[in-house]
């Protein structure tokens, strides 16, 4: 009998303990703004209801875990992710994942980059993400295992750490003049498409380590911070890579959004992010080839894609700065 699950990501925006400095141009949480962020984070969660929850922006798995205790519909539920360094000066951010479906095997995570890849020596963290992605086994309801890959790819805000400036670009890049020097600046959003783009052929090649084991299904989800038609989210999906006839799908993997069976208008209004009164979808779930309608070797399909996207336009304080995407997939059967 055909069984249903639901698969979400979700940019959780800065989830961290009260008090904690995360960056200089953000003031670290009250106890009363803490409260607030955790309460909207747990609601948000169990309106998306998903069985498998790929977030990022995870300053503490603690924090994530006080969330899931105020949820009603994430009783236990696996946590799987990176715990913060006891000794590192401040928290940085991380993916994690949730899952209400047990898994298969351990959790891992993947901070270095494959081997053959790597940004140019000079750049600092060469031969690793800036947020390690996190891959968790699945079981499928009925049999099988799914491979969830959750990651988080470098923003386009302008990388001024090996120019001049701190590492979110608030600072960097002002001349002498007082005016910002228009040739850091370049060299800065050239630094972070580099590594951007590195860490999308990392990601290809980590997706394609899986695929030559047990060719079980795969879902990348998570915030690629471009859209989907960019050379980099492009890379990641292996678009266009030269393949043997009949084999144009094998190894590929493919947006919910494009494939899923319901094709109304209204499905392509969803967006995830605002920035300077534009309006992206830079979040996405993509699927390997057993979830694409054309694939001999389907074991679902994607039903439909839902984005939660409304608190953007609110601008709440507690509230994160992406919307969330929901997918749901319609499994044919038991898996082999």
């Amino acid at each position: 009998m055909p069984q249903e699950i639901r698969l979400a990501t979700f940019n959780v925006c800065n989830l961290a303990p009260p008090g904690a400095k995360l960056y200089d141009n953000l003031a670290p949480l009250t106890a009363a703004e803490y409260e607030a962020k955790i309460d909207w984070t747990a609601r948000q969660l169990d309106q998306l209801d998903a069985d498998v929850v790929g977030l990022q922006e995870v300053f503490s798995l603690d924090t994530l875990r006080a969330v899931l205790a105020r949820c009603r519909r994430y009783d236990g539920a696996t946590v799987a992710g990176v715990a913060p360094d006891p000794l590192a000066e401040r928290l940085t951010p991380q993916v994690a994942l949730i899952s209400r479906l047990p898994l298969a095997g351990p959790a891992s995570s993947h901070p270095a980059f494959p081997a053959g890849v790597a940004m140019p020596s000079a750049c600092r963290d060469a031969d690793r993400y800036a947020r390690a992605p996190v891959h968790a086994p699945v079981l499928l309801p009925g049999g099988g295992v799914l491979d969830v890959l959750v990651v988080h790819l470098k923003s386009k805000r302008p990388d001024y750490r090996n120019g001049g400036g701190d590492a979110n670009g608030v600072n960097g890049g002002i001349g002498a003049n007082g005016g910002a020097d228009p040739m850091q600046y370049a060299q800065a959003n050239l630094r972070s498409l580099i590594r951007r783009g590195t860490e999308a052929v990392a990601l290809r090649a980590l997706a394609h380590e899986l695929a030559l084991g047990p060719q079980r299904p795969c879902v990348v989800l998570g915030d690629f911070n471009d859209m989907i038609d960019a050379v980099t989210t492009g890379i990641v999906l292996g678009a266009g890579a030269p393949c043997q006839p009949g084999e144009e799908l094998r190894g590929r993997l493919f947006d919910c959004n494009q494939i899923q069976l319901r094709q109304d208008q209204a499905r392509h209004l969803g967006y995830t992010n605002v920035h300077e009164g534009r309006y992206m979808t830079i979040d996405h779930v993509l699927v390997s080839e057993q979830f694409h309608p054309a694939s001999p070797h389907a074991i679902g399909e994607v039903l439909d894609v839902s984005y939660l996207n409304d608190h953007l336009l609110l601008q709440r304080p507690e509230a994160s700065d992406h919307g969330q995407v929901l997918v749901r997939l319609r499994l044919h059967g038991a898996p082999g």
